[in-house]
């Protein structure tokens, strides 16, 4: 079989090793090399559809990219090792995957469960013979998945997000279902109960809130020792448990601690609250973030790359509430002119440095200095931990 991947990221560099030697094609190359595993190392221009077998993409690379438009067998990561996958977990959603992910694997590791996907693991690296893969899926990933399906499926709220990967927030909404319609008699998808219309074999349970999920799997909301928008992740995570094992292991749970720049919440040396929240890379997060602190003055540094994103919705909330708006990154004049339309209050600063700095001089005690960018970090930073941690670092100087 000769295997072409397509990119050079953690899933193919996973594949190739083990499935030496391989044609990789990059944007990055732009010579022919090979590495010391013998896999060709080639630019796309000299991608042959007629000497390829089969082509796997990484999830990034977008659907008009020509790759993708010569492919004749393109799988994904997921579909070139369905027929190794045991049952198996899938997460997604606009927000909360990795954390709804991540508490889920800590219920279940003591089950040898094994997690991966977007989340950080190639499943080139995870163990065949593990009794369940749980796996953060993206939108991506789905896009471009035919074969492989979950046995459950998770579908956290969702809103508008890359939209210029999908070309439409409509086309965005279809990757997201994709896994309904393979879902086999007594297989489950917990889904937002907007799309509980959606065609399947399997058993939906659709909810509005996380309130109703707790109603509905029977718990006790004072024994989950979380708060929204962290609420949502833990209740779901219960519900895997219940459904595989008809138990609720509140107690493990509370044991979970949330990840950096998650709405991480510290103080500087005037005892003054900062919030890295820079995982928040779309409106719906950004949201959630602004509503946690109901109440306080907002300090909140918003902007970025918004991958065509309509932040309408954004400022909407935002309007006749007690905050500053300090717009930073490539789309800081659309969210200056937004602010306008609604009387908010919004200085630009282009850079984050800048906007700190402007934060440092004006936060007093009682408010709250929060970063929730409502985009992506990209267009400044390598990605949204150096972000944050920058925003820690420029806080605390």
């Amino acid at each position: 079989m000769k295997l072409s991947l397509f990119g050079y990221g953690k899933t193919n560099r996973a594949i190739a090793e083990r499935f030496a030697p391989c044609d990789i094609y990059d944007d990055s190359f732009e010579e022919s090399g090979v590495d010391s595993l013998g896999n060709r190392l080639l630019p796309p221009r000299l991608f042959d559809p007629e000497s390829s077998d089969v082509e796997v993409t990484t999830p990034g690379i977008p659907p008009h990219h020509p790759l993708i438009q010569r492919a004749r067998h393109l799988q994904s990561e997921y579909d070139f090792f369905a027929d190794s996958i045991p049952y198996s977990i899938w997460i997604s959603g606009t927000n909360g995957k990795t954390t709804t992910t991540e508490m889920i694997q800590h219920l279940l590791a003591p089950k040898d469960s094994e997690c991966g996907g977007n989340i950080g693991t190639p499943l080139a690296k995870l163990n065949p013979k593990a009794p369940i893969w749980v796996l953060e899926t993206s939108s991506f990933t789905l896009h471009y998945t035919q074969k492989a399906k979950p046995n459950l499926y998770l579908l956290l709220p969702i809103s508008e997000d890359h939209i210029s990967w999908h070309g439409s927030y409509e086309a965005y909404i279809k990757a997201k279902l994709k896994p309904l319609g393979a879902l086999k008699e007594k297989e489950v998808a917990i889904i937002p109960k907007r799309f509980l219309g959606t065609p399947t074999r399997g058993t939906l349970i659709g909810y509005e809130d996380t309130a109703e999920l707790i109603d509905y799997f029977g718990m006790e909301r004072e024994k989950i020792g979380f708060l929204e928008p962290f609420l949502m992740d833990a209740v779901m995570a219960l519900a895997v448990y219940k459904i595989l094992f008809d138990e609720i292991p509140y107690e493990r749970l509370n044991e979970f601690k949330i990840g950096a720049h998650k709405i991480e919440e510290f103080t500087d040396g005037l005892g003054r609250l900062w919030v890295d929240d820079s995982k928040a890379t779309n409106v719906d997060a950004a949201n959630e973030a602004v509503k946690r602190y109901e109440g306080r003055f907002v300090h909140l540094i918003l902007g970025g790359d918004d991958k065509g994103a309509d932040l309408t919705p954004l400022f909407e909330l935002l309007e006749g509430r007690s905050l500053q708006i300090y717009a930073i990154g490539s789309n800081a004049l659309k969210i200056e002119r937004l602010a306008k339309e609604r009387g908010i209050a919004c200085k630009v600063c282009e850079r984050l440095e800048k906007a700190v700095e402007a934060i440092r001089q004006n936060l007093k005690a009682n408010e709250v200095a929060l970063l929730s960018p409502a985009a992506a970090s990209l267009d400044q930073f390598s990605s949204y931990k150096e972000r944050g941690d920058s925003f820690k670092r420029y806080a605390l100087l």
